[in-house]
């Protein structure tokens, strides 16, 4: 069992939840992520790790109800317990294995959209601490579904807010403002986005007119976590790639986006899952053709 230490409501619609974790704590890295079940009867939902805690032992975890599952998720309170909490699943971001020194040189630009600031966060919060500074957009409709703010500015070199509605920061879309800040004489030798597809999709178009290389952090549906259910199957440069065990993090430019976000609406309804199962052939389940598909 996985006690919750701390469960806070960051706004009406995302909650935040610091769980009791050590192994996982111990070797998660920016950019990887948990799945998590409250009892036998639940769902196994995909987190992304939003920050970590290695000597005391937790796992900090954002997310925001959109089935029955998570619905539970948002009732419990600091005590109550997850009867399952894998981690940590993924790759790490690449930086990690990069040599601070060079990452220096680089001129990194984060962007987020929604919950996607989540796992912007132990990102920017790992280059800080290696000395490393980046600028960080944060996207969101309004202002009240702005989250993790005064993290960010914490650890973000500059830290630019902006809204659908102009309510809050900047206004405008994401997009608007990587155009304004290069406009502005700003340049960017990298960029991270993570977000809802669309956004990511659209982010990617905006890089990709300037030349900067773009990671996104891919957040399709997943089931098992371990690429052999198939659900969280993407193309990225013409190769079947799977999100859970290849990723989640991709070249931003190399992924079929259309592609992505029609399977993630078909993957709902069982006659979809149906009809992805019969086009994708032996690459529909794991990767490797052998695994044997409905085990």
């Amino acid at each position: 069992m996985y006690k919750i230490i701390k469960a806070e409501k960051l706004n009406a619609v995302v909650y935040l939840m610091v769980v009791e974790a050590p192994m996982v704590a111990k070797h998660c890295q920016p950019g990887q992520f948990v799945i998590v079940k409250e009892d036998d009867a639940g769902e196994r939902i995909p987190l992304t790790i939003c920050d970590y805690d290695r000597e005391a032992g937790t796992v900090t975890i954002v997310f925001q109800p959109i089935g029955a599952s998570t619905e539970k998720f948002a009732k419990l309170q600091a005590g109550d317990v997850f009867e399952d909490f894998v981690g940590p699943l993924g790759c790490p971001s690449e930086f990690v294995n990069e040599d601070p020194e060079e990452l220096k040189k680089e001129k990194i630009l984060f962007v987020a959209g929604g919950v996607g600031t989540a796992p912007v966060y132990p990102q920017v919060k790992w280059l800080h601490e290696h000395g490393i500074d980046a600028d960080v957009i944060v996207g969101a409709k309004t202002k009240d579904l702005i989250i993790l703010e005064k993290e960010m500015e914490a650890v973000a070199g500059n830290l630019y807010i902006t809204t659908d509605d102009g309510s809050y920061g900047r206004s405008g879309m994401v997009t608007k403002v990587i155009e304004d800040l290069i406009a502005e004489g700003k340049t960017y030798t990298k960029c991270v986005s993570i977000g809802p597809m669309i956004m990511m999709k659209f982010c990617c178009l905006t890089t990709q007119k300037y030349n900067i290389p773009t990671i996104v952090s891919m957040n399709p549906i997943m089931v098992d976590g371990t690429g052999m259910c198939g659900a969280c199957r993407v193309i990225v440069g013409d190769e079947v790639k799977f999100a859970c065990v290849d990723g989640p993090e991709f070249d931003g430019h190399l992924v079929d986006w259309n592609l992505a976000m029609q399977r993630q609406q078909m993957y709902k309804t069982e006659e979809g899952r149906a009809l992805l199962k019969l086009r994708e052939g032996d690459t529909h389940h794991g990767g490797c053709g052998q695994c044997g598909g409905d085990k």
